[in-house]
């Protein structure tokens, strides 16, 4: 049994140890940078400051002259190509897309020329679009090919010299800004981590099965190391070299060191691999918070009621206001009285309607149709709406939170807090994390994910309150892992050189070696 431990280990080994040795130092990479993103974070520290003076349509009124119905699911006055825009229904995720009517004219904004796409990317940049090189981009590149813009097509990709990158879609709506720096910090953390070169990534259901085989093929051969080592490991020192030296391994050089860093870093690395498979695997997905597309207001609803207890806890918090509602308040007159807003969504909360002001560092403030800035959502209105969807008011525990939890995650420490937690006692025991500045949901778990977060994100991000918290502790117990793994996999490349190497000499016969020394010699 231990030879053939031995044996399928080896030539596992071999097999794998160039994608381990990618995976370990890139693991270092992903804690601090990953594949170049625009964020809505991006696109407010870059856009204008709205302008009163040219903000005449109101939200109805652009909303009339929309091409999709005049009752979207998102409405949000933001500046597209230096004018104030209306966008019905754009992505929620970053702001970009949408149906965009300019609320000073009027205008339906439909395909961007070369001219508009040109003040895009260079507003966004601060360089002319002369200086560019541009290219019609039909297919996925390197920094597409990973993410949704690899089925937008056409792309406009404009290059300048200093290493800067911009895709713009047809609508004229940037997309995508890389530099050589956001390229060369991928480079060293999601594209090798992820297997994220081009022409595999681009074939995703092969890509999908290549890296979810090689991750359980690489944790049975990590499992198979461990139990070797610990199968021959000594504590008595039975083992004895030549000048009477003990040893509690029976090896020297690179198989001694490669034992002795399997047996203190292989246990992590079997787990690191284990739970880098289950990201493949059709495991539930962790649900996320609903984004502000999803939570705010729903236009289509034109009655205004008790909520009914089945809808969702986003909905009841949401209310059932109608678009007409906005009237009262028109949108300039916000906009006057905040000159540092980039972003005016309409939104809502138990059907009164509200504007969410945002401004370039991203900080949301709701304004009332009154006029009066709402810094924060009474607590005991948004308890009673839960316990008023709950299946009854004894089967949710509600509590506030002013420190994150073992569900409520964040490391950059930029989720908010504190949060009201409701707990459900639902089948699922569905927890809900609500933020009582905006009444919003920004986290929620359930039953469904429990094997995902503690087997995929534990394991796989050792993302435990218990390190988390005390940053910068996680930084150097997993960065002190992702060494060692990266040590053990090198000792593996050397000694898979080494064994490929003996094949190959056995193969032509020039040499043969002598099994009990591991040295070679020559062929008489």
């Amino acid at each position: 049994m231990l030879k053939v431990l031995i044996v399928t280990h080896r030539w596992l080994g071999v097999a794998l140890c160039t994608l381990f040795l990618l995976w370990f130092p890139s693991g270092i990479g992903m804690m601090y940078w990953g594949m170049p993103a625009i964020s809505a974070r991006d696109r407010l520290e870059r856009a204008p400051a709205l302008d009163p003076s040219r903000i005449v349509l109101s939200p109805q009124e652009a909303a009339a002259l929309a091409w999709s119905e005049p009752a979207p699911n998102q409405v949000r006055l933001t500046a597209f190509d230096g004018r104030p825009a209306y966008r019905f229904g754009s992505d929620a995720r970053d702001g970009s897309g949408g149906e965009v009517v300019f609320a000073d004219t009027g205008e339906v904004h439909g395909i961007a020329g070369p001219e508009m796409r040109a003040r895009a990317v260079a507003a966004w940049t601060g360089q002319p679009a002369s200086a560019a090189k541009v290219e019609l981009m039909t297919g996925p590149d390197q920094w597409t090919v990973g993410n949704r813009l690899r089925a937008i097509q056409p792309l406009w990709k404009y290059s300048w010299p200093n290493g800067e990158d911009v895709y713009i879609d047809e609508s004229g709506d940037v997309l995508l800004h890389t530099t050589t720096a956001s390229r060369l910090a991928a480079y060293a953390s999601a594209v090798p981590h992820w297997l994220y070169f081009t022409p595999l990534r681009d074939h995703q259901p092969f890509w999908i099965r290549f890296a979810a085989y090689s991750a359980m093929i690489g944790t049975a051969g990590a499992l198979f190391g461990v139990l070797i080592g610990a199968w021959m490991y000594s504590p008595g020192r039975r083992y004895r070299f030549t000048g009477g030296v003990t040893s509690r391994v029976p090896f020297r050089g690179q198989k001694r060191w490669h034992t002795i860093l399997g047996l203190i870093f292989g246990v992590a690395t079997v787990t690191w691999t284990f739970s880098g498979a289950l990201a493949f695997l059709p495991f539930p997905q962790p649900q996320r918070a609903p984004s502000p597309a999803q939570t705010s207001l729903s236009l289509t609803q034109t009655q205004r009621g008790r909520q009914n207890p089945n809808q969702s806890l986003a909905a009841a918090l949401r209310g059932q206001p109608r678009l007409e509602d906005f009237a009262a308040l028109h949108p300039r007159a916000v906009a006057a009285r905040y000159p540092d807003a980039r972003e005016m969504q309409l939104t809502s909360f138990d059907g009164e309607p509200l504007y969410a002001i945002r401004n370039a560092e991203g900080t949301t403030r709701l304004v009332a149709l009154d006029g009066r800035q709402i810094d924060e959502i009474n607590r005991a209105r948004i308890i009673d709406i839960v316990r008023r969807i709950a299946p009854s008011p004894d089967n949710v525990d509600i509590r506030e939170l002013d420190q994150y939890d073992r569900y409520y995650l964040d490391r950059t420490r930029q989720q908010p807090l504190p949060v009201i937690l409701a707990l459900m006692h639902d089948e699922a025991h569905t927890r809900y994390y609500i933020d009582p500045k905006t009444a919003s949901i920004v986290g929620t778990f359930s039953d469904r994910n429990f094997w995902r977060r503690w087997l995929y994100n534990g394991l796989h991000s050792f993302n435990f309150p218990w390190l988390y918290n005390y940053r910068p502790l996680w930084d150097i117990v997993v960065i002190t892992f992702m060494l060692g793994g990266t040590a053990l996999c090198v000792t593996s490349l050397v000694l898979a050189w080494r064994a490929v190497g003996r094949k190959l000499a056995r193969s032509v016969g020039r040499v043969k070696y002598d099994t009990r020394v591991g040295t070679p010699y020559p062929v008489p």
